[in-house]
């Protein structure tokens, strides 16, 4: 077996921003975080969106994340304000 080409499982805290749910596991994620855990050490701190404690099927609620506002981006980027599909464009050009 090759040495120093697996990485690195170590105890890792994970947080997440929507709920403020903190859970300590073991992972190999590379961060370059830190907190101090209840146990009073310190370990690496990786950040996640969504956990058991902010997912809708687990809390029954839906809970908007918006992640950046992809249709929104769309639409700046190729200025239009709506699209048609292909059967309303057909349509339009039999009416004409």
């Amino acid at each position: 077996m090759k040495k120093d080409i697996h990485p690195k499982y170590r105890e890792v805290v994970f947080v997440d921003t929507s709920s403020d749910l903190k859970f300590l596991t073991r992972s190999t994620i590379g961060t370059s975080e830190t907190i101090e855990w209840e146990d009073g050490n310190t370990y690496p701190m990786a950040r996640v969106e969504i956990s058991s404690a902010s997912h809708p099927f687990y809390t029954g609620k839906q809970i908007l994340v918006d992640s950046g506002g992809r249709v929104e981006r769309f639409r700046r980027r190729y200025g239009r304000e709506s699209f048609t599909t292909g059967t309303e464009a057909a349509e339009g050009e039999a009416g004409a």
